[in-house]
């Protein structure tokens, strides 16, 4: 069978890439805690091109884990975690790796492939995978990007699905294991008060921003074949509008939670350069790996809607950049006036209406902003917030969710194929027919045109504050 079945356990790990950076920064802590959790007792094969023995590989576990966490607080965990370890050296391209690793498996039935390497390998390896039968009663874990476009995600799709059965196969988006991407889809649907005026009838439009301080670190050759819409708004943002959106699931079951998103992203209208401002920060061409006249856009902002029942004509701005003012993410939902005017203040363009916002990061944050009376004989009043935080220490890390459960073989939190390809198709377009990058200074929101032309009059922009 291609694939292990739904529900049952993987009684292997093996990750694709274990000399990678991805691996040091985010694999090797995760698996930490997943042992200290008690979630991970069965062997994990790192496998890399990179001349390195099983005891390179222990090293920088070990080193991975001290620079994440800034120390070892529990020896005997990290001991467990470098016994279950094993290796497997070679080229991908090679069948005698994939030989070498089937011997690696040994007794191992049921195995969990997590591709932590470049997407252009993916065909490669799920291939060579293929050739030796490890796809059977396996699982395969592959990282975004799913395609740079439409075509390629179709191509990328028929590759892994002609080794692995659609069930079987996880793309993970580290982004939905956060705990407060969890917490818009419970937020949702655990509290009818808000389902009422959740539509076209009470909200003027929403906006979500998810923005970083810094500049590309380094990752300027990965930032030029990627760019902000690719690597932020297709997948993470498009995502959260999802979550937003989607009507309520038919039953308790990552299949029906799939199935609704699957309809948002199938109801979003195809995305045109006038929904679009691109801009490029100041110093950008300057990193290393970045092209001298690099058209490249490390911010994007776009104007979305979906073409649904519940949301027509209800526009959605989503921005997303680099070297920005703060590093934050954020949802406002911005709903409409009072229908009728009976004080004096309430056709003030500065006055905001009621709104409810979301902090995603870099805490969690529930608010809802309402007006109330100023002190005097004046009916004239102020905007004040509720505040609900909603952060906890006992948070787990997004890859340690998503590593638990796809061994487990829960689905719930990754994506699926017609849900990509959909998301593909409502940017297809603009990858290509858009406006040449504006310039911004570093430290700005981005571009004026964002605030401007593209929000208009559902501006401003609702800046996250830190």
């Amino acid at each position: 069978m291609p694939g292990a079945a739904p529900g049952t356990m993987s009684d292997c790990l093996v990750f694709f890439g274990a000399s990678g950076d991805l691996a040091r920064k985010s694999i090797f802590p995760s698996l930490y805690r997943m042992v200290k959790e008690g979630t991970l007792a069965v062997p994990v094969i790192g496998v890399a091109f990179s001349d390195w023995t099983v005891e390179d590989l222990r090293t920088r576990a070990r080193e991975a884990v001290k620079a994440r966490y800034g120390g070892i607080d529990d020896e005997a965990a990290l001991e467990r975690l470098l016994s279950l370890l094993r290796y497997v050296d070679g080229d991908y391209a090679e069948p005698e790796t994939f030989e070498r690793l089937k011997t690696a498996l040994g007794e191992c039935s049921r195995p969990t492939h997590y591709l932590a390497i470049p997407p252009v390998l993916f065909g490669t390896v799920v291939q060579g995978l293929k050739s030796v039968g490890l796809n059977h009663d396996a699982r395969v874990v592959v990282e975004k990007p799913f395609g740079r476009d439409l075509a390629s995600c179709q191509e990328l799709n028929r590759v892994i699905i002609d080794a692995f059965d659609e069930h079987a196969i996880f793309r993970i988006d580290h982004f939905l294991g956060k705990e407060e991407i969890m917490n818009l889809l419970y937020f949702r649907f655990a509290n009818s008060i808000f389902e009422p005026v959740w539509n076209r009838n009470y909200i003027e439009s929403i906006q979500v921003t998810f923005a970083e301080d810094f500049g590309v670190r380094g990752r300027g050759a990965f930032y030029e074949s990627a760019g902000a819409l690719r690597d932020v708004v297709e997948n993470h943002l498009f995502q959260i509008v999802a979550l937003l959106t989607m009507e309520a699931p038919t039953y308790q079951g990552y299949g029906a939670v799939q199935a609704a998103k699957s309809n948002v992203f199938k109801a979003m209208r195809p995305l045109t350069r006038k929904d679009y401002v691109r801009g490029q920060f100041n110093g950008y061409r300057d990193e290393e790996g970045v092209a001298e006249h690099s058209d490249v856009e490390t911010f994007a902002a776009v104007k979305l809607f979906i073409d649904s029942w519940r949301w027509a004509d209800v526009p959605f701005y989503l921005r997303t950049g680099k070297a920005l003012a703060v590093s934050a993410g954020e949802v406002v939902v911005n709903f409409k006036r009072p229908p009728q005017s009976l004080f004096n203040d309430a056709q003030d363009p500065d006055q905001h209406p009621n709104r409810l916002r979301f902090r995603l990061q870099p805490d969690g944050e529930i608010g809802l902003g309402v007006r109330v009376k100023r002190p005097g004989e004046e009916f004239v009043g102020h905007e004040q917030e509720l505040r609900l935080p909603t952060e906890s220490p006992l948070e787990r890390e997004p890859y340690e969710r998503l590593l638990t459960d796809a061994l487990r073989g829960d689905s719930a939190l990754f994506t699926h194929e017609d849900s990509v390809e959909a998301a593909w198709r409502v940017v297809d377009g603009i990858l290509t027919d858009h406006a040449s990058v504006i310039h911004y200074e570093p430290g700005t929101w981005g571009p004026e045109e964002a605030a401007g032309r593209l929000i208009g009059d559902h501006g401003p922009w609702q800046n996250p504050h830190v």
